[in-house]
């Protein structure tokens, strides 16, 4: 897996973590945890980070307002002289291990565990010392869940209990072409060109083998970038077949020299073309083709109808 991970880095030489997943249909959790160990091992491969600056800061301004509030107020009791806690296991004193480096004797931790190294100490290893506190007699109730985007309660906290009914997606048929807007602001559009089922001898004639009881389809579609942002990702990134049953179909990870695959980003003002290609039962029965700019993202959801072909 490290190798194809590796190809398809060498090949788009610089990409977010989410692109190179979506290309290998992969989790984003692996692929990023494989760079981050693959780049320590003396490759010549940066693993880095990009980010709204002034969003991030407000996220953790908001985070440290809701926690300093639940330890002033609650939910868990503390007793006095003793420190607030965000969890269920103790760290003594004012000696917390917050960082990946060693902690000076007499307040060591003990296990199996080192306290040096790449990765945090965590988890249920008490932390020794005269100043070790005791564990409460009752048990302490899970942490209230918080949002990445704020507090519970404020504005940009959107409720679980209480979800918004999400917009019907725009539909079409092929040959339509929809209107959305980018997760970035960008105004682009995308066209269902074509939907080739089955494309069993696109896929044959391309050097691939179908496994007994698969069939393979390729659907064509363009992206027109009408804005003036650019477009970044990979305009097939989250393309994908749906069933009779709702079920969806990601795309598998190949390409055909006949029918060329989508390239990264799309600039102001452009229009991109490209072939993702599916791997399938070969009795499922299809019943659309859906695009979104990220997974769960229904704001911005297309749809178009192929239960015609």
């Amino acid at each position: 897996m490290d190798v194809r991970l590796l190809s398809v880095v060498a090949e788009m030489g610089r990409a977010a973590v989410p692109d190179i997943a979506g290309r290998l249909g992969m989790d984003v959790r692996d692929v990023a945890a494989r760079l981050a160990a693959l780049s320590t091992t003396g490759l010549p491969l940066i693993v880095g980070v990009e980010c709204d600056q002034q969003g991030i800061r407000n996220a953790v301004a908001a985070a440290q307002q809701w926690a300093a509030q639940n330890a002033a107020s609650g939910p868990y009791p503390v007793a006095p002289g003793q420190h607030p806690m965000s969890g269920p296991y103790q760290v003594s004193g004012p000696h917390q291990v917050s960082g990946p480096y060693p902690v000076s004797s007499p307040h060591q931790v003990p296990g199996p565990y080192p306290a040096s190294g790449p990765y945090p100490v965590s988890g249920p290893y008490p932390v020794s010392g005269p100043h070790q506190m005791p564990h409460p007699q009752q048990p302490v109730a899970p942490t209230p869940p918080m949002s990445t985007w704020g507090p519970p309660g404020s504005a940009a906290w959107a409720r679980g209990d209480q979800p918004a009914a999400p917009a019907p997606a725009p539909t079409g048929k092929v040959g339509t072409k929809l209107d959305v807007q980018g997760v970035s602001g960008e105004q682009i559009s995308i066209q269902l060109i074509e939907v080739v089922d089955p494309a069993d001898f696109l896929f044959t004639a391309a050097g691939y083998e179908l496994q007994p009881g698969e069939r393979s389809v390729v659907v064509h579609t363009e992206l027109t970038n009408h804005g003036q942002v650019p477009f970044a990702s990979l305009p097939d990134m989250y393309l994908e077949l749906v069933t009779e049953d709702g079920s969806p179909v990601a795309k598998a990870p190949v390409s055909m020299s006949s029918r060329p695959p989508h390239r990264m980003g799309v600039q102001p003002g452009e229009t991109a073309g490209g072939h993702t290609v599916y791997v399938l039962p070969e009795s499922t029965v299809l019943s659309a083709v859906r695009w979104t700019p990220q997974p769960g993202d229904q704001q911005r959801t297309l749809l178009w109808d192929i239960t015609d072909l």
